[in-house]
């Protein structure tokens, strides 16, 4: 049985603050003495790193797309183990999900999912009465959302604070916070969203301190607490990777990370260390040599485009890994990685491993993927099937190899990526707790060399 206490904090619509008062309620408590467990519904991988500096536990997301509803519950539990409190901060708006699917992937249905309430988030900037028209409709929409409160957000003054709060009283649902518009919160964003913390060290532990800070003066956290706990327990076993048995040594991964490849799961690294792994991150920007031993390499998601000079000037790590993929050991790039071993960006030499040039783009690509692996890959056997996730404005070309590393079918027939030698290289994301045999897969491969 999972019995944290637990609230999940949505909002009409995207831009509302649900970043800053989720993260502001995490360091809030947090600050509190709270062992607070941080959540993010759906694939994002920035808002986790806030998160996790907030709480000073790791923000792990909760997909029930890339996932299956099923193990959203198991996850959860995973994260929130011995946790005094957890706050889920939601995607988008409230009843937004998968395109075209209902309500797959929304943070309504997670709160459904773990039957936690939800606090809504309103931007009040622009209306008073209207507010509650607008909370009423929310709050009836689908019985099986409980919404336990309203903060309201981006309020300007005292009289327009009582307004709203008069129209709010005719709405039956208290008001649990009231935040004044507070640009020094702000954090900077970019073409992919907020900056990750990785890249702003100081200035992100400022803006988190900010937000608390905030959230503190102008939110009931008492109310707050106690409407957590109204959530009742869970029947669900927690999620925890599959050990595999010992066979001799373990070999070492070498993950990629720091400030140009911030995109990855928590969970990621605990199934490679449950198959038999040693992880070892190593940073493209600053390491000049794999760690001794590495047996493969995991390239994730990230910001590359933004460091391509840095990462060129990097020659003797970026020969490394030209080594290591040439030799046939098994190479997983997602995203960035994928750009980081083409020969090219934005004009910068990179690893030259893909016969490919990659540069940056106006168009957004975004959404969620089903794919079906072409061949087989350290990742998957040909037929495989797998739920992921794009996420850039960069473009790759061509856009598949010879032998392609996926079949895409949603939301059009297309095949992409690079399957050669060891290196299964996509733009596509994927959530390896949906699939711990991708990791097990991997881990085999690198354990033969």
């Amino acid at each position: 049985m999972v019995s944290t206490p637990r609230l999940v904090i949505a909002a009409p619509a995207s831009n509302s603050g649900k970043t800053t008062v989720a993260t502001g309620l995490m360091a809030a408590f947090a600050a509190r003495g709270l062992a607070v467990s941080p959540h993010k519904v759906g694939p994002d991988y920035i808002d986790p790193g806030y998160h996790a500096l907030a709480t000073g536990r790791p923000g792990r997301n909760l997909d029930a797309y890339m996932c299956g509803t099923d193990l959203i519950a198991p996850l959860f539990a995973h994260g929130s183990a011995g946790c005094d409190l957890a706050v889920v901060e939601g995607v988008m708006g409230l009843y937004d999900g998968a395109s075209g699917q209902g309500e797959l992937a929304s943070t309504a249905q997670v709160a459904k999912l773990l039957k936690a309430p939800v606090v809504l988030v309103v931007d009040a900037s622009s209306q008073s009465r209207s507010v509650a028209a607008l909370v009423h409709g929310f709050a009836s929409w689908d019985p099986q959302v409980r919404i336990g409160g309203v903060i309201l957000n981006k309020v300007a003054s005292d009289r327009h604070e009582a307004l709203l709060r008069d129209a709010l009283d005719e709405s039956g649902l208290p008001v649990l916070g009231v935040l004044r518009r507070a640009p020094q919160v702000a954090t900077p964003s970019r073409h992919l969203g907020l900056v990750p913390v990785a890249e702003r060290q100081g200035d992100a532990v400022d803006a988190v301190r900010a937000m608390g800070e905030r959230v503190l003066a102008g939110c009931d956290l008492d109310a707050l607490m106690a409407l957590a706990r109204t959530a009742p327990a869970l029947p669900d076993e927690a999620w925890a990777p599959a050990y595999a048995p010992a066979e001799g040594p373990r070999p070492v991964v070498a993950v990629a990370g720091g400030a140009a490849f911030t995109f990855a799961y928590a969970e990621h690294a605990e199934v490679l260390t449950a198959a038999g792994a040693e992880v070892v991150v190593v940073d493209p920007l600053r390491d000049e040599k794999l760690p001794a031993g590495t047996a493969g390499l995991v390239i994730g998601g990230g910001f590359p485009e933004m460091y391509a000079p840095e990462l060129s000037a990097n020659e003797p790590l970026r020969r490394a890994v030209t080594e290591l993929a040439l030799s046939g050991a098994p190479v997983a790039a997602e995203c960035a990685g994928l750009l980081y071993l083409a020969r090219e960006l934005d004009g910068k030499p990179m690893c030259g491993v893909l016969d490919a040039e990659a540069r940056m783009s106006e168009r957004l690509t975004l959404g969620y993927r089903q794919a079906v692996a072409v061949s087989d890959s350290p990742l998957a056997v040909a037929g495989a099937r797998m739920r992921g996730h794009e996420f850039h404005r960069t473009v790759l070309e061509p856009g598949a190899g010879a032998t392609p590393a996926w079949g895409m079918h949603q939301p059009e027939r297309r095949v992409e990526g690079y399957v050669q030698r060891g290196v299964h290289a996509s733009y596509l994301h994927t959530h390896w707790a949906a699939s711990p045999e991708v990791a097990r897969r991997f881990v085999a491969h690198c354990r033969a060399r």
